[in-house]
């Protein structure tokens, strides 16, 4: 299944976002996670299209959208979610699913519970919650904030199987477009991942960004959560509230994997599927 490559301004920034399934009745917003882009969702992605319009972001400072040029103020969930509320207004999108990793569940979260509430008709939520794990923040704002660099691709992809690792399996093929999709040269000629350090900011200056049980409680679209076992992001008595409050979200355990998920085999595939086609 093929994709298109697109481009919209978006409350003043230009933001980038691939586009599978044009022309299908029913669409999909699928958000990557903090460090990650748009390309994470090709294997989910073509899957879903077969149905669905499916919508897969780049977010401000990450992939091929634009960088903030005020950071402090901009990289936020806040910010993120008028992105999301303009690009749905013009790719005039009503209602539709939304499937988010890691960062972009939390902008669904957000969403559902707010701007989007009523709009969303079904979340799925990639190993997030409304409250993150201490020891999964720390480690993520310690390797974000001053991406590696190396002088060959093969390095870098050999940092990207260590540090993703809790991804789970990933074929070869998989980590090689990971890779590619995900890289950027620095002035120097180094290679790099793909985002604006900078975003890292969300935790200086917006420091309760995802503390969202006030939102989550508010979310009346069905919500299905998927939870790497050994997750340290999504802590298990995080995942257990998560069942008895706002939604009543299905939690299921994803095997051989932390945190995330990378949805991109078929029994993850099928979980999703069969949840946005209302089958249980």
């Amino acid at each position: 299944m093929s994709f298109t490559s697109n481009y919209l301004v978006c409350a003043g920034r230009e933001i980038h976002y691939t586009e599978w399934g044009a022309g299908n009745a029913e669409s999909v917003f699928a958000w990557h996670g903090l460090a990650r882009t748009g390309r994470d969702m090709d294997h989910i992605a073509a899957h879903l299209a077969a149905r669905y319009r499916v919508v897969c972001p780049d977010t401000i400072g990450r992939g091929l959208s634009q960088w903030s040029p005020q950071p402090g103020k901009e990289y936020c969930l806040d910010f993120y979610a008028q992105l999301a509320v303009s690009l749905a207004e013009q790719l005039g999108l009503d209602q539709f699913h939304w499937l988010g990793t890691s960062m972009g569940g939390a902008v669904g979260m957000h969403l559902a519970g707010g701007a989007f509430r009523g709009r969303i008709r079904k979340l799925v939520l990639n190993d997030i919650g409304p409250k993150l794990g201490d020891a999964a923040l720390a480690r993520i704002r310690a390797y974000a904030g001053k991406p590696a660099s190396f002088e060959r691709m093969s390095e870098l992809e050999a940092y990207f199987r260590t540090i993703y690792k809790p991804y789970g399996w990933l074929s070869d093929d998989h980590w090689r477009l990971l890779t590619e999709t995900s890289m950027r040269r620095t002035a120097e000629g180094k290679v790099t991942p793909h985002y604006d350090p900078k975003m890292v900011m969300q935790f200086e200056c917006h420091p309760n960004d995802y503390e969202l049980w006030d939102a989550y409680d508010r979310i009346t679209a069905p919500t299905l959560c998927l939870r790497g076992e050994s997750s340290d992001l999504l802590l298990p008595e995080t995942a257990e509230e998560m069942r008895k409050r706002g939604p009543s979200a299905v939690v299921v355990t994803i095997a051989g994997c932390g945190h995330a998920p990378a949805l991109n085999v078929p029994e993850q595939f099928d979980l999703v599927r069969r949840f946005l086609n209302g089958k249980s």
